[in-house]
C-alpha cells in the first residue's frame, strides 16, 4: 500500500505532494515501482495534529481519486468522516481505511450497503490526546480484543468477513515499548483469515532506535516491513515503495525455497 498524503503537515512527506498534478506524478511513479494499492489522505493523523474542516478535505481529495480511478489498482481512502467516505466511494475508491474502526456515528451505516474493503485500525484516545500517557495492562490482549470485537460488530452488522482488514494502530496511542511488544506478537492480533494492514513507515518508534530523523529512515522502514511480513502482515503500508517492493520480493523467494524443501 504506498501513501499518498494530499496535505501541507503530515510528519513526513507533508506538502510533497499538495498540487493536483504533483500527486498524479507520484501515483503513477509508485504504479511503476510496484504498488498493488494506494491509500489517499487529505488530513494528518500524526499525534497533535488540528482537524481539517470537511470541505477542505473533500476539496484535497476528490479530484485525486476522480483523476486515479482508472490508474489499474485499487484506491483507498484514508478518512474517518462519513461524508468524506460517501463521496470517495462515488468517485471510485475501493476500501475505506478508517483510524476511527468506523466508531464515528453513521460510518457503519454507510459502508454496510457499499461492497467496498475496510480497514478497521485500533487507536487509543483521538490524534489530538493519543500520546500523552498511553496505558495498558497487556497491549498484546487489548489491542487483540479491541479488533476481534470490532470484527464481529462488522459481521453483525451484515459485512462479510471478506470486506475486513485490521491494523493495531502503530504510533496511535501506545509508548515505544507498546510498538515493538505488538510487532513481535502481529500474529496474536486477528483471525488468521482478517488481513493485517500494518504502518510503520518512517514512523517514530523507527527513529527512536536508530536516532535518525523521519527522512533517513528508509532504511529502518524496510526492515520493519520484513518483520511484519514475517509475523503475518498481509498489507504494508508504506512511502518508499520501490525498495519496499525490492525487499519484499527478496523474502518472498527465501520463503518460497524454505517451503519447497
Amino acid at each position: 500500500m504506498g501513501i499518498l498524503n494530499i496535505t501541507p503537515d503530515s510528519f513526513y512527506d507533508g506538502a510533497h505532494f499538495l498540487t493536483h498534478d504533483a500527486a498524479l506524478a507520484r501515483a503513477m511513479q509508485m504504479v511503476d515501482e510496484g504498488v498493488d494499492l494506494i491509500d489517499i489522505g487529505g488530513e494528518s493523523t500524526r499525534p497533535g495534529a488540528p482537524a481539517v474542516p470537511l470541505n477542505e478535505e473533500l476539496e484535497r481529495v476528490l479530484p485525486i481519486i476522480k483523476a486515479l480511478r482508472d490508474v489499474g489498482v485499487p484506491l483507498s481512502i484514508d478518512t474517518h468522516k462519513p461524508d468524506v467516505m460517501r463521496a470517495a466511494l462515488a468517485e471510485g475508491a475501493d476500501l475505506i481505511n478508517d483510524i476511527w474502526g468506523l466508531r464515528q456515528p453513521g460510518a457503519l451505516e454507510l459502508v454496510k450497503q457499499s461492497g467496498c474493503g475496510l480497514c478497521v485500525m485500533h487507536m487509543s484516545g483521538t490524534p489530538q490526546t493519543m500520546q500523552r500517557a498511553p496505558s495498558y495492562q497487556d497491549v498484546v490482549a487489548e489491542v487483540a480484543a479491541f479488533l476481534h470485537a470490532r470484527i464481529a460488530e462488522l459481521e453483525a452488522a451484515g459485512i462479510e468477513r471478506s470486506r475486513i482488514s485490521v491494523d493495531p494502530g502503530f504510533g496511535f496511542g501506545k509508548t515505544l515499548e507498546h510498538n515493538y511488544t505488538l510487532l513481535a506478537h502481529l500474529a496474536q492480533l486477528a483471525p488468521a483469515d482478517v488481513p493485517l494492514l500494518i504502518g510503520l513507515s518512517r514512523k517514530s518508534m523507527l527513529g527512536a532506535v536508530i536516532d535518525r530523523p523521519a527522512s533517513e529512515r528508509a532504511a529502518a522502514s524496510i526492515a520493519g516491513a520484513i518483520c511484519a511480513a514475517e509475523r503475518g502482515a498481509r498489507i504494508i503500508r508504506v512511502h518508499d515503495v520501490a525498495p519496499t517492493v525490492d525487499a519484499l520480493k527478496i523474502w518472498s523467494a527465501v520463503r518460497t525455497a524454505d517451503s519447497a524443501r
